[in-house]
């Protein structure tokens, strides 16, 4: 922690001492304690991890109390009768409470601790000409992700032409065991051209034939195979079983309050489960004929022509109506291009070969 804070206070940024940390083998938090983080990896230093330390004033040698606080929300706001759930939520560091006299080891003055937030805040504030302020539109900001870490892609621009970027440090590669260049680039301009292309063809009256029965067949992909359908029905099977067990422990002559309390707690997580599983479910339209989406690839047939000669704010507008989200391999220098008009209904396509 002692580090952390001097290499802070010494100019070095949050991603530069997560990379190093990293590199000379320290434990990240995750690791150091897998009883309470069997849902992280473990395996790298987090950007999250660093500012969290740089901002927890424990550091100093004070104990902080009213960090989190405990809310009651519905488990579904349209079916109250479910009743309510706990979850835990932080306060604003405006409401922490602070012990006026020091209770452990300091780590790190009060004044050092003042000066990196300070420090923090002002990498914080937006410098004057960033591309927030100039009005640059990036079309596809969002959309692209980058093929072997899954991240979307970071949209700054370099010497006036937008690019799209993932920034990997190759020490984060080696510890998630993934071939990742050190930085990945794709221009925006070279994407363009061959993007459109592609949905002009793919919604263009000549091909209306072949685009019909691929969305029909894509509808095949049904809600039971999402992967986060099938999680949350695992976690109701496996709160299924806890409560089994726990009956057949009441039965074997345990305590009937100990294991009262374990099944209210159990069957509590089970209803949030299909809380969540529920409204998945209502979001998913029914399986649309083929005479439905020849209809849908005609009226989007017109969309796909009006790309050519939108301005740069429709041009990204009508990018996110036809639910594109492309994946680019810096290996391959390809593009593969999907676009979702529906939960499960698509249409998926290379493009930008050689870009």
């Amino acid at each position: 922690m002692k580090r952390i804070f001097e290499d802070f206070l010494n100019g070095a940024g949050i991603h530069t001492i997560a990379e190093s940390l990293t590199r000379d083998g320290i434990l990240c938090p995750s690791a150091a304690d897998r009883a309470r983080n069997r849902h992280r990896t473990g395996t790298a230093w987090a950007k999250t991890a660093v500012r969290v330390i740089i901002t927890n004033p424990r550091y100093t040698g004070h104990q902080v109390w009213n960090k989190q606080r405990t809310d009651e929300v519905l488990l579904d706001v349209e079916d109250v009768a479910l009743g309510h759930t706990a979850e835990m939520r932080h306060n604003k560091p405006e409401k922490w409470v602070i012990s006026t006299n020091v209770v452990h080891e300091a780590l790190i003055s009060v004044e050092d601790f003042e000066r990196a937030q300070q420090i923090l805040a002002g990498r914080g504030r937006r410098r004057p000409g960033t591309p927030n302020e100039t009005g640059r539109i990036y079309l596809l900001k969002g959309m692209i992700h980058c093929d072997p870490c899954g991240r979307s892609m970071q949209a700054p621009y370099i010497r006036q032409v937008a690019y799209y970027r993932c920034r990997y440090p190759r020490e984060y590669a080696a510890a998630h065991k993934i071939a990742h260049p050190a930085n990945v680039y794709l221009r925006e301009d070279v994407l363009i051209d061959p993007l459109d292309s592609w949905l002009a063809t793919a919604f263009n009256t000549g091909n209306t034939t072949r685009t019909v029965e691929s969305m029909f067949e894509a509808q095949k992909h049904s809600i039971d195979e999402d992967p986060q359908i099938a999680q949350l029905r695992s976690q109701m099977a496996a709160c299924d079983a806890r409560i089994a067990r726990y009956q057949a422990t009441l039965d074997a002559g345990g305590d009937p309050t100990v294991i009262a309390g374990w099944t209210s707690k159990v069957q509590a997580e089970r209803l949030a489960l299909q809380a969540q599983l529920r409204g998945l479910d209502g979001r998913v339209p029914q399986r649309m004929s083929r005479s439905e989406i020849a209809e849908l690839v005609d009226q989007l047939g017109n969309i796909a022509k009006a790309l050519r000669r939108a301005d740069p704010q429709d041009k990204a507008e009508i990018y996110r109506a036809l639910g594109l989200r492309l994946s680019f391999d810096p290996a391959e220098q390809k593009v593969r291009a999907e676009t979702r008009l529906g939960p499960d209904r698509r249409l998926m396509g290379g493009v930008g070969e050689g870009t």
